[in-house]
């Protein structure tokens, strides 16, 4: 076994018996080196034997995902020490942690494993794979240099998040919606994994309230689509999209081209998505946990669709309806509060 770094030992017996009871701040199964349902010495003697590796057979004990395991990992580990926190009464973990090579932005999979909460759960309700979404700030809007954005992309604003969420990791299928609702209402049939389309805003809510899901707001929905990026999308349309250059004038199976960098599939193009906000202009300043107008005659719809052409395909492209108008280009993923 590796030798322990000295100082690494000298510090694991100084702040033990202060950091078992203390440290709440992060996700505690994340420091659950050995996955038996908590932290404890073990996970410690674990970190301690591969300080200053990438892991070796113990890759989990690289707890911040950086490549190495070192002191940063040491005071996860410490923050989590304990009983892993009960699991989400609703939803099946399929993964605690956030996969490295989805979530490859290391600030970002420490911001997720910071809020106590699994990375990708299985409600089970309906089956839908859904995503942990970290809450942050992230500038609402035109990207910056973006020519194509129209006049209700303005003005870019800062928004803050303040609670994750989950959203669906692809647009709700038909096989989804046909097991949940007894039929199918799309016009492109045949393949119950295309993403189910031709339902208004109303259908749609029925079906989220009845299976105690929602709508992301406009908000939720843009800062997903971003995952962190400013450009006007995540990645080369054609590799991330199903638009009109592409789609050969149809819908696609979803979950086929690139996610983005929290490991959202199709955010951008295939279906566009109905959020729950009406419709409305920005308003001047930041804001926080906005939930767009109070009253309003169109919902938004976000994400541009098969029939959209490239300039409609961007992160901050806004389209608007009226709740009863079904089409076969838009559809819609679901949200859910922890």
């Amino acid at each position: 076994m590796r030798s322990v770094h000295p100082l690494c030992a000298i510090i694991a017996t100084i702040v033990i018996p202060f950091g078992v009871s203390a440290a709440t701040a992060r996700g505690q199964c994340a420091s659950d080196i050995d996955q038996l349902n908590g932290t404890d010495s073990i996970d410690l003697a674990i970190l301690l034997a591969t300080h200053g590796t990438d892991g070796g057979e113990h890759p989990r004990a690289d707890i911040n995902g950086d490549g190495v395991v070192d002191f940063a990992d040491l005071a996860h580990l410490l923050a989590g020490w304990g009983p892993c926190p009960p699991p989400l009464p609703w939803a099946t973990t399929l993964e605690q942690d956030p996969d490295p090579l989805v979530v490859t932005d290391k600030a970002i999979r420490t911001r997720m494993i910071e809020t106590n909460l699994p990375w990708r759960v299985r409600d089970n309700a309906t089956g839908i794979e859904m995503l942990l979404v970290p809450p942050g700030s992230f500038t609402m809007g035109a990207s910056p240099g973006d020519a194509e954005a129209a006049p209700d992309e303005h003005p870019s604003h800062e928004v803050t998040l303040t609670s994750a969420f989950y959203l669906g990791r692809t647009e709700v299928t038909q096989a989804i919606w046909l097991a949940e609702m007894g039929s199918n209402p799309s016009y492109f049939t045949g393949d119950l994994d295309h993403p189910v389309e031709y339902v208004s805003w109303n259908a749609v809510r029925v079906f989220c309230v009845q299976n105690e899901l929602q709508l992301p707001t406009e908000a939720q929905w843009e800062y997903a689509c971003r995952a962190g990026d400013t450009t006007p999308r995540y990645g080369p349309l054609d590799e991330i999209a199903w638009n009109f250059a592409n789609s050969e004038q149809m819908t696609h199976p979803v979950a086929t081209k690139l996610p983005n960098g929290f490991g959202f599939y199709g955010t951008i193009g295939n279906v566009s998505e109905w959020c729950s906000d009406f419709g409305g202009p920005y308003s001047e300043g930041s804001a926080t946990d906005p939930t767009g107008p109070a009253t309003g005659i169109f919902r938004v719809l976000r994400g541009g669709a098969w029939i959209s052409q490239s300039s409609s395909c961007r992160a901050s492209f806004r389209a608007q309806s009226a709740q009863t108008v079904v089409t076969p280009a838009s559809g819609f993923r679901v949200a859910r509060n922890p």
